[in-house]
């Protein structure tokens, strides 16, 4: 997991350094600057190593190409055996790019299976490409007659480039070719198809997903789990629990944070227990939260209020797990995939509508909640990962009826009648692995299950010296101002925010 910064076609290695100081908390193991002879390249990386801890520096440089990589690629192995291990100079997960794209292969980008951000230069051709949903973030700008890339936009900040932009998830761009999509997130499947069977699409489900957990832990370095007591998080913590203890490791780390009582901390608490993890927590205040925002703010990259809000719990639990661990699993991802959050609700008798609506939500994901997990996790230097978000895992709960993500009671029953259950299917397929009424528990978004809003609350309020509510707006307009406050051209990030209730239907 990195950070870095290219420039190509502008020549000024003093630029890139400046920029890539500005994002080196993304990789605080190394920093390194590289050009590439008779090309108008310069590439600058900053490292946190987790796989090829050893010789997995930055940029790569083999002959006429020089490469930058954000990300983990996990079926590097496989690559290495495909391509020949003899061509491979380390044991860097980010070496098999530079190798596949010299296969020649017309379609070799897809060959990569997990989350990724690159900028891969020769003497004449530049390609930037991102992961199919945009785990790894990827901006790029013009200057003059070059091109800026960067993984931060605050790298761009105070610097002269005309428009920035996010290089959109599963695109790819080549100087020699132009831009290409070359992936596309599967169309949700709507009712089950004549003689499916639920039992049995619960049960593969439940394989895919261990795969998925199994394939996300490869590291060469220890990998814990965030805990915030919710089904997702503990589905992904009692899965990893399970790899280790039948690889004879662990315990897994795990770790949860809330305000003292809150739900998330009690409710972490009795599955890190009913698991057998090595527990860690911590309980924040209001104070904290006044101290830290605009920290959160900064790194956020945005202002927006919703994302604020579960940024703050998000910073905490960082900091935690980065005393102990370099990586970490996180659930993001399965609210999009099996219907989780509470406006899903008014999809219950329309599962054409769901299907449609999970599928939209997935490709807006990269803005929302996965800049917010990699943003504040890059700002502890911790590496994020996001097994939900495996693409055989996408495949399969895409194809997966949204009939059975929301429905109301047990789907199995005559008569589907009742209270409205979200993420069904997958509570079914994971029932074994925690205690019934936790499995079953209604969900809370991190922001209120922690306690956040109301540490929230009673920070601003404090902050603004107000004896009333703040009211959203008011929030809305301090968080704005702390970004202006803390760019030198904040408009350029503000155009680029992500915006939670953005395109909600």
């Amino acid at each position: 997991m990195c950070g870095f910064v290219c420039l190509w076609n502008v020549g000024d290695e003093a630029l890139a350094t400046s920029m890539i100081t500005k994002i080196a908390h993304r990789g605080p193991d190394a920093v390194q600057v590289a050009e590439l002879p008779s090309a108008p390249v310069i590439m600058a990386h900053c490292r946190l190593s987790i796989i090829g801890t050893d010789d997995g520096a930055q940029p790569i440089y083999q002959t006429s190409d020089l490469l930058v990589a954000n990300g983990e690629i996990y079926n590097h192995v496989d690559l290495r055996a495909i391509l020949g291990p003899s061509v491979f100079e380390t044991a860097s997960d980010s070496e098999t790019i530079l190798h596949l794209f010299r296969s020649g292969e017309s379609r070799w980008i897809n060959k990569l299976d997990g989350m990724f951000a690159f900028v891969l230069a020769t003497r004449d051709r530049i390609i930037a490409a991102r992961d199919p949903l945009g785990i790894k973030p990827l901006y790029v700008a013009r200057i003059g007659d070059g091109y800026a890339f960067s993984s931060e936009l605050k790298a761009f900040d105070g610097v002269e480039v005309d428009q920035i932009e996010a290089i959109p998830p599963g695109t790819l761009y080549d100087s020699r070719d132009g831009w290409r999509q070359w992936y596309r997130t599967p169309h949700g499947a709507a009712t089950p198809e004549p003689g499916a069977d639920i039992g049995r699409t619960a049960q593969e489900l439940r394989l895919v997903l261990e795969e998925a957990v199994a394939k996300w832990m490869v590291a060469d370095v220890e990998v814990g789990s965030f805990l915030s007591g919710g089904l997702d998080s503990s589905i992904i913590a009692a899965i990893a629990q399970k790899i280790l203890r039948e690889a004879g490791k662990g315990p897994l780390k795990t770790f949860a944070v809330g305000t003292e009582g809150s739900a998330d901390l009690l409710a972490a608490r009795r599955v890190a227990d009913h698991i057998g993890a090595e527990h860690h927590e911590y309980a924040f205040t209001a104070d904290d939260v006044v101290e830290n925002l605009p920290h959160v703010i900064y790194h956020l990259e945005s202002a927006d209020v919703d994302l604020v809000r579960s940024a703050i719990p998000t910073l905490f639990a960082a900091r935690l797990a980065r005393n102990k661990v370099k990586a970490v699993l996180t659930g993001e991802g399965a609210d999009e995939l099996f219907a989780g959050y509470t406006y899903h609700h008014d999809y219950v008798d329309d599962p054409r509508a769901l299907a449609d609506e999970l599928t939209r939500s997935l490709g807006t994901m990269h803005n929302i909640n996965l800049q917010r997990v990699d943003r504040i996790t890059m700002a502890e230097s911790l590496e994020a990962r996001t097994p939900f978000l495996d693409r055989d895992l996408i495949d399969f709960a895409q194809s997966v009826p949204a009939a059975w993500k929301l429905c109301r009671t047990d789907p199995d029953a005559p008569e589907a009648t009742g209270e409205t259950t979200e993420k069904w299917i997958l509570r079914k397929a994971c029932a074994d692995l925690l205690p019934e009424d936790l499995v079953w528990r209604k969900k809370a978004q991190f922001d209120e299950g922690s306690g956040t809003v109301a540490a929230l609350e009673g920070a601003l309020q404090k902050q603004m010296g107000k004896a009333t509510p703040v009211t959203r707006d008011e929030e809305a307009a301090l968080c704005e101002s702390i970004l202006r406050k803390a760019f030198r051209k904040p408009e350029r990030i503000l155009e680029n925010a992500g915006r939670w209730e953005a395109d909600r239907v």
